[in-house]
């Protein structure tokens, strides 16, 4: 069967009782029919008791490794043995839903429902988010047009529109076109709605009250002069709380095993931070005691940012990591091609354990203890899985092979055993960078240690950059990297664990509402593309069922 069809044929409980489940109070529930439900932020007062599990990877391949259904079945396995347990993940973006990754809800027997509305809208977040953020830019043009008393300039506006879609034409784009009744023309640009500030700051907001203080803080524009612009001078910090204020709620929903699950915000890893949101996260940690949550990507991405941004901000220790990998994906990053992955090949598996090493030394670096999480695939070879294990004994790692796939919770409860004594373990959680390091230095840092770059090169671009925002008093804000997720280099062709490379610094831009500065690598985009055959065009609605949805 597929994702979809395994995901229809499991009847869902009410809403109202997997709230039960966390001692949810059914006057704190905002129900979107009996399956889905906003929790109420009045959840956010209780303490926090509950041990914090981040499920992160290697670096991504076009194999899969399985990150969300590893961490859905872990979640449902941690049930299984009596764990008081909530899972938290992202929104999936209908971006790369129509485009070529797919959802964000698991697979197979591990996954969170209902997958179709999950997956397609939800309970309305992202587009909130969308036109949270296209307000603030409709102000700044209709302010322009109405004489500009701030004096923005309209070549320094920083605030891009955006779009819930992968839309390459719109990346660059000219408006105001049509004469003097439509607005001043300049040069605009469109980023997906998940690489936008306004969805940074919804999943890094401690609570309404700072969602709305970071809104304010939102550097959108520079003057004549080159003074700052903020949403503050603009006034409309208001109306985008009004619009955000259900999205501001996280979303209830449960696995295939009834697990509860929070999902709530979905910035992307490779062009945002790649976490849930902290007050989903809080929630999660208030009610349960196990929390289950991902990073987007591999863990040279996500974890690294979970931990310097994300986990700085809302004060979180964790207190294990899951970092899955699959013998296909290792095979891949060993330089076998993707149609032969279903042969034997040992040799190959060795050579690219070295990029499963690198991000295993990298937790290392953050002082947390982990366990690796292989997702068993029908054609892995005992021959393969015994080399895996004995690179786990020569390193010292612990090791499961999850079958939640296939198996569901039964698959898992190997890896949820070896997760909970990792969680007993005393751990000396440490961040990456100390944030009284220069921009500069932070930014070295993360590419030659986390990275393992020979050189970091900065472009003039960068440069100024770097000295504009130092300036302007920004130099002590963590670090958010866009680049690639294939690659701990710039370059998506570079797999395994390269060392011998240098990383180009395209440019640095301010998130300071959010409360980070984005540095962009190489060639990275924040408007993704569609692929030559888009999964949309799979998908049909026969008779009100949805198909080809995975």
């Amino acid at each position: 069967m597929t994702d979809l069809e395994i995901a229809q044929s499991v009847k869902a409980l009410n809403i109202k009782d997997i709230a039960k489940k966390l001692d949810i109070n059914e006057d704190l529930l905002m129900c979107y029919g009996n399956d889905k439900a906003k929790l109420s932020l009045d959840l956010l007062n209780k303490e926090t008791k509950g041990k914090l599990i981040l499920v992160t990877a290697i670096s991504p391949t076009p194999a899969g490794e399985g990150k969300s259904t590893t961490t859905i079945g872990l979640a449902d396995a941690l049930t299984k043995l009596n764990k008081k347990t909530c899972v938290c993940l992202r929104e999936p973006s209908l971006g790369p839903v129509f485009g070529v990754k797919g959802g964000a809800c698991g697979g197979g027997y591990a996954q969170v429902i209902p997958m179709e509305d999950i997956n397609l809208h939800f309970t309305g977040d992202l587009h909130a988010i969308t036109t949270a953020n296209n307000l603030i830019c409709a102000i700044i043009d209709n302010h322009i047009y109405q004489g500009n008393s701030l004096g923005i300039d309209p070549t320094r506006i920083m605030i891009h529109r955006v779009l819930d879609m992968n839309d390459r034409a719109l990346r660059n784009i000219v408006i105001g076109l049509g004469g003097s009744t439509n607005g001043i023309p300049r040069e605009d640009h469109f980023d997906i709605t998940v690489a936008s500030e306004v969805m940074a700051i919804l999943c890094l907001a401690r609570d309404s009250e700072d969602f709305k203080e970071k809104i304010n803080n939102m550097l959108v524009a520079y003057t004549y002069d080159k003074k700052p612009v903020t949403v503050r001078d603009l006034g409309c910090a208001g109306a985008i709380c009004v619009v955000m204020k259900d999205a501001l709620k996280p979303n209830l929903v449960q696995t295939l095993e009834h697990t509860p699950a929070i999902i709530h915000g979905g910035p992307f890893a490779n062009i945002a931070h790649g976490c849930n949101s902290l007050i989903a996260t809080k929630i999660g940690l208030n009610l349960a005691d196990y929390v289950v949550t991902e990073a987007g990507f591999g863990a040279d991405l996500g974890a690294e940012k979970f931990f310097d941004i994300k986990c700085r901000v809302g004060n979180l220790k964790p207190n294990a990591v899951v970092v899955v990998a699959t013998i296909r994906a290792l095979k891949m990053h060993g330089g076998v091609l993707k149609e032969d992955l279903k042969e034997s090949n040992v040799e190959a598996l060795k050579l690219g354990l070295a990029n499963l090493k690198q991000h295993c030394e990298n937790i290392k670096k953050f002082n947390l203890p982990f366990v690796i999480a292989i997702n068993k695939f029908a054609s892995d070879s005992e021959e393969e899985i015994q080399a895996l294990e004995e690179f786990a004994k020569e390193n010292d790692y612990q090791i499961s092979l999850s079958e939640v796939f296939s198996k569901g919770s039964d698959g898992g409860l190997d890896l949820a055993n070896k997760v909970l004594k990792a969680c007993e373990e005393e751990n000396k959680f440490n961040y990456l960078y100390n944030l009284d390091l220069t921009l500069k230095q932070k930014i070295t840092k993360i590419c030659k240690e986390i990275y393992h770059a020979k050189e970091v090169n900065f472009s003039q671009t960068a440069k100024n950059n770097l000295s504009k925002l130092t300036k302007l008093g920004y130099q002590n804000l963590p670090i958010c990297m866009a680049k690639t997720q294939y690659s701990f280099s710039d370059n998506p062709k570079l797999l395994g664990a390269p060392s011998d490379f240098g990383i180009e610094i395209r440019d640095v831009l301010p998130a300071v509402g959010a409360g980070f500065i984005v540095c962009l690598c190489g060639e990275i985009m924040r408007m993704p593309g569609l692929p030559k055959e888009p999964a949309a065009m799979n998908m049909d609605l026969n008779n009100g069922s949805i198909k080809g949805l995975f």
